[in-house]
């Protein structure tokens, strides 16, 4: 997709397809190789040819899985010898259901895979290569964790936490690596699609800037966190909603 090569690496983890896919497309763009991991073997094995297999490798595997964690990391230093960069973008959204009726167990696993396996993956990425050598992380939050988010809960609560825990490795592994976050509302992916499918005009009709997301706006925000243009920017979240907060408040 590119002949220059920044010289950089990335691992972006749920990619491959949606916004996951978006940011590894923006990053290897740019130049960077990148390793992007995801559960369907053959689904991961499209996203690593259609990027490009030149800079890009492909791990399959739960994000949730430690052995995976690891695995993903071992691969990266050996293909590529470093990890600059981190795009914690894997997550789940089960179940749609009042709080007061939702399954405790289900909740758990929401955290498990949307959070806790964020902070795993920081953890062997700052002991692989950031903690000597630097390098940014950016974790794919949502609005739904920054306001009430009715039916999708438990979702918004592990988005908030995560939130929280982009603040919390922002302030542990500065000032070498800058930890940031980004929020976007309704993105057109398999993932969101029952937030909009059959009504997708009247979904966009909501927002100020009349459509929905695509990956490639959430790309652009990620490959902007993740360079030197962003060199004094983290603890933060980047709201990436087509201005519907805008209307917050309204009526």
């Amino acid at each position: 997709m590119t002949e220059q090569d920044s010289g950089k690496v990335a691992i972006v983890t749920g990619a491959s397809r949606g916004i996951g896919y978006g940011v590894a497309e923006a990053l290897v763009a740019r130049g960077d190789r990148v390793c992007i991991t995801g559960r369907g073997e053959e689904a991961l094995k499209e996203a690593v040819e259609k990027l490009g297999s030149d800079r890009v490798i492909g791990v399959p595997g739960k994000a949730h899985d430690e052995a995976h964690q690891a695995i993903t990391v071992e691969r990266t230093m050996e293909a590529f010898g470093r990890v600059d960069f981190l795009v914690n973008n894997a997550g789940t959204n089960p179940v749609f259901a009042p709080m007061a009726e939702l399954d405790l167990n289900v909740v758990r696993k929401v955290y498990e895979v949307n959070v806790i396996s964020a902070l795993g993956f920081a953890q062997r990425t700052w002991q692989a290569w950031q903690k000597e050598h630097g390098g940014a992380i950016v974790n794919i939050a949502s609005v739904a964790g920054v306001a009430a988010s009715p039916f999708i809960g438990a979702y918004g609560m592990s988005k908030a936490a995560l939130i929280n825990l982009t603040l919390q490795l922002a302030h542990e592994f500065s000032p070498g690596v800058r930890v940031n976050a980004i929020a976007p509302a309704v993105v057109k992916t398999r993932f969101a699609q029952a937030l909009y499918e059959g009504r997708e005009e009247e979904a966009a009709a909501a927002y100020p800037l009349g459509r929905l997301g695509a990956p490639e706006d959430i790309g652009g925000a990620a490959a902007f966190l993740t360079s030197d243009q962003a060199d004094w920017i983290t603890g933060q979240t980047l709201v990436v909603d087509g201005g519907i907060f805008l209307n917050a408040g309204v009526g």
